[in-house]
């Protein structure tokens, strides 16, 4: 009677997790993504600690719930895990605006993103 249980997103040696509603743009967030991906867990937790960019705070919040998800979920070795994939999306845009001169009006956008982090258990040997 009950539902078939959802086919998993990932492989079996994989996990996610994605933060969503990021109050920062995707470009700026895509520099940070990008800084860490196809590194190991730990490598790529040392980078975003020590970053000068603000929303490293919250990618590395993401980066820790994934590895959470891979330990807790799904069973996987921490010590063995690898940024497989960042990626950056685009969310909400406000739109806000200022009066400017001569009766005009000019926008002032103010762009939400989201980051989703993917993380591989890969073996000592084949790394």
């Amino acid at each position: 009677m009950s539902k078939e249980k959802n086919p998993r997103r990932v492989a079996d040696n994989e996990a996610m997790a994605v933060s969503r509603m990021l109050r920062t743009s995707p470009q700026k967030l895509n520099l940070v993504a990008a800084m860490i991906r196809n590194k190991p867990v730990d490598k790529a937790l040392s980078d975003l600690t020590f970053s000068k960019k603000r929303v490293a705070e919250d990618v590395k919040k993401t980066l820790q719930s994934a590895i959470a998800n891979a330990e807790n979920n799904h069973g996987l070795d921490i010590d063995e895990l690898v940024v497989a994939e960042a990626w950056v999306g685009k969310n909400m845009v406000l739109k806000r605006g200022r009066p400017r001169a001569r009766g005009r009006f000019g926008r002032i956008l103010k762009p939400f993103a989201q980051v989703t982090i993917k993380v591989r258990q890969v073996s000592e040997e084949t790394a």
